[in-house]
């Protein structure tokens, strides 16, 4: 199936999302799970966001905290000056780039959308469940009513561990986003998070269900544990594992991908693309006249 058709506002400008969209991710942390995704210099965090575009991503999703298994907490002083550092590179080399900024703390996130030109909040904790995996936070204030005071785009992503759960929960609080006029809203299924090797692949198998809450998909699974759980390996060796993964999860609807890789991602896209085309190449008509059988 394609991608439902959906726009999201992107500071008075209409992004579509029935055209899928690569989204690369920039950690200015020095302990994401995947070591070729940690940026902490200037250098090193303005060559990745350019390299993101260059090859043709179209967001750029920053985050100052691992929230990977095991994962050392961060002050919200360290994680604040982290993103404010990354923000303000990320928009000197790219200014026209869409940027999500990867936070579950409210009165972060709305620094990075206030200050550092942050557009997408993207939210890991489900509006405040959770933060590090498994782990309950208690922080001040809401980030739907953050998100609600902002009007900005809202990445919700799920931690619940099946998909029954998950759109139960999912509509119950899109309806609470609404209600604090809400208006664009991405639903992130949360691989890897409060989930088992076995749920993930459970949720992976339906996930074309979630296309009845009529909202884009957003999906991240690049290098994550379950693809090299299932195959052997580790992060460093999941590149393929991850571009299968990809490429089910564009045929079941997905409408973001959430990736390292954003070269093969991009192509994963376009090939997708024209599987999903009528007639990618040619006229329906002219497809007919070439062919070798004859009736």
């Amino acid at each position: 199936m394609k991608p439902i058709d959906y726009t999201i506002n992107i500071r008075g400008h209409l992004i579509d999302l029935s055209s899928p969209k690569v989204m690369g991710i920039l950690n200015c942390t020095p302990d994401s799970f995947y070591a070729g995704s940690r940026k902490q210099t200037e250098y090193e965090i303005a060559e990745r966001a350019n390299q993101i575009i260059s090859e043709g991503g179209t967001m750029i999703d920053v985050g100052a905290f691992s929230t990977r298994p095991g994962a050392k907490e961060v002050s919200e002083e360290e994680e604040t000056e982290r993103l404010k550092k990354a923000l303000q590179l990320v928009r000197r080399e790219q200014p026209d780039a869409i940027v999500s900024v990867d936070t579950y703390r409210p009165a972060v996130a709305r620094r990075c959308i206030e200050e550092w030109g942050a557009d997408i909040i993207n939210d890991v904790s489900e509006g405040g469940i959770t933060g590090i995996v498994n782990t309950p936070i208690h922080e001040s204030g809401s980030m739907f009513d953050v998100v609600g005071e902002l009007k900005v785009p809202y990445i919700l992503m799920s931690v619940k561990s099946c998909l029954h759960d998950m759109m139960i929960a999912f509509a119950e609080e899109v309806q609470q986003l609404r209600d604090r006029g809400v208006k664009d809203i991405i639903l992130d299924p949360g691989f890897g998070f409060g989930k088992t090797l076995e749920q993930n692949y459970e949720i992976y198998n339906g996930m074309e269900q979630l296309a009845a809450l009529r909202l884009p998909l957003l999906v991240g699974v690049s290098r994550k544990s379950m693809i090299f759980k299932l195959i052997g390996g580790d992060s460093m060796t999941a590149l393929n594992g991850t571009t299968v993964l990809h490429t089910a999860a564009l045929l079941k609807g997905a409408g973001i991908l959430r990736v390292h890789d954003v070269r093969e991602a991009v192509e994963a896209v376009q090939i997708v693309s024209a599987i999903q085309s009528a007639s990618p190449f040619e006229k329906p008509e002219t497809a007919v006249q070439n062919s070798s059988f004859h009736i």
